[in-house]
């Protein structure tokens, strides 16, 4: 079984910039979103995926991922994803050892960034880079499913922490 353990945080300022590693643009939507199962299609280019992903326990759920045509994923996107694309520039940044992906939202998540980091188990230590600001890995708000149905831009509440 593919378990996905990750720690996502709130990003402070743009000096993670001068350190990029790659650039992609992805969309994204959800066939399926609760709180149990979240079956997402996700288009980058001429690559797209179908994944399942389980309950979030702690910072781990299990998920699997297959790749499929990127002519099925934009039909599935356009006829049966639920109302609310994600749309996001991915960036890979390196830290020491660990490859962290930083996703710069648009559409009606403008102006959220966020910081993820994959760990192999969930103690696993890593270094803490100085634009990483506060940890919303237990905040279901910044699951993605849930931003596609409750964007970042409808949102009352200012976030105490600066978006980069």
């Amino acid at each position: 079984m593919g378990i996905e353990i990750e720690r996502k945080f709130l990003v402070r300022d743009d000096s993670w910039r001068d350190v990029v590693e790659s650039e992609t643009g992805i969309v994204q939507g959800y066939l399926i979103a609760d709180t149990q199962l979240t079956l997402r299609v996700r288009q980058s280019g001429e690559r797209a995926f179908l994944t399942l992903k389980g309950a979030t326990m702690g910072i781990s759920r299990a998920e699997f991922e297959y790749p499929i045509p990127a002519a099925d994923a934009a039909t599935l996107l356009r006829e049966l994803a639920l109302p609310g694309l994600i749309e996001k520039t991915r960036y890979q940044v390196r830290c020491g050892e660990q490859l962290w992906d930083l996703d710069v939202f648009g559409g009606n998540n403008q102006g959220l960034v966020l910081a993820e980091i994959e760990l192999a188990t969930e103690d696993s230590h890593f270094e803490m880079p100085g634009w990483v600001g506060t940890e919303v890995s237990d905040d279901p708000r910044y699951y993605n499913a849930n931003l596609a149905r409750h964007p970042f831009r409808e949102w009352s509440r200012p976030l105490e922490t600066v978006t980069g």
